[in-house]
């Protein structure tokens, strides 16, 4: 852990530590949730709705890594515990029981909205004056967030067209 890097931050950094592990909590349930999403879909264009679910799963992942790594430079510990992520996920988990497309779809844009909210939250409690690497990762990741919103919604009206056709 670098000292002026931590000293430049602009806030607490033990309350940055805390943001930053309820977005890795975010973060994991969101890849489990894509990648059994994944293996258990069912219905139209299921290989379609897998596919994505799949490269969603990996960015996720991509996410969890870039927090766990600033949490660290920042000097904290990224949570230990699986338990305790459902505890203090900002979105929480939504258990895909529901196979059909149209539901993991569903559950996953509304968890994607979630994210984007969060991560824009995020942007408001961090100066990026004092803190741009903090805000620059946050704002890669509500990027990717927002495109993964904007892919599941495509494939759901797809799916609906197909139905109307």
């Amino acid at each position: 852990m670098g000292t002026k890097g931590i000293e430049i931050v602009g806030m607490d950094v033990k309350v940055l530590i805390e943001l930053l592990n309820k977005a890795l909590a975010d973060e994991w349930l969101a890849y489990y949730q894509y990648w059994v999403g994944a293996k258990i879909v069912k219905g139209p264009m299921r290989s379609n709705v897998e596919a994505e679910l799949k490269e969603h799963a990996e960015e996720e992942f991509k996410h969890a890594n870039m927090l766990a790594d600033r949490i660290v430079q920042l000097g904290g510990t990224p949570i230990l515990n699986p338990k305790v992520m459902g505890g203090i996920s900002n979105c929480g988990y939504d258990e895909p029981t529901d196979p059909h497309v149209m539901k993991i779809l569903e559950q996953n844009i509304k968890g994607e909205q979630c994210a984007i909210a969060t991560y824009s939250n995020m942007l408001k409690k961090i100066k990026f004056a004092d803190d741009p690497i903090s805000a620059n990762m946050i704002r890669k990741i509500m990027e990717d967030e927002v495109e993964h919103e904007e892919d599941l919604q495509a494939i759901k009206e797809d799916i609906e067209m197909m139905k109307k056709a």
